[in-house]
């Protein structure tokens, strides 16, 4: 799976991922929110529209991407997750930290 990042107004990065986010992308992921932060864009939006599939790992990246986002005075939200990664992350009780939003102009609506 590659991560495709682009600029959303002046401090906000949208990157979205089409596949399964497991052990071999989670690392890929952490990279991409670690260089969109190291840009300038520490308010990240993880669109998630286009993960079939996420496991521990893939759960993990995420909550590792939050902590990097927040180490530099930003925050990181998901966009639209599939049924099987909403069910995940309502498993684990991640999406009280991470709640899901319906597009990436509702996440960093506030």
């Amino acid at each position: 799976m590659e991560f495709q990042t682009e600029s959303h107004g002046d401090d906000i990065a949208v990157i979205r991922g089409d596949g399964r986010l497991n052990m071999v992308s989670g690392p890929l992921l952490r990279d991409a929110v670690k260089r969109a932060v190291d840009g300038g864009r520490a308010r990240i939006v993880v669109d998630l529209s286009r993960v079939a599939f996420m496991d521990s790992s893939g759960l993990g990246a995420l909550i590792g991407s939050l902590k990097t986002a927040r180490e530099h005075h930003g925050d990181l939200r998901i966009v639209a997750p599939s049924a099987q990664v909403s069910m995940v992350l309502k498993l684990s009780n991640v999406e009280t930290i991470l709640t899901p939003y319906a597009s990436v102009e509702e996440a960093y609506r506030d």
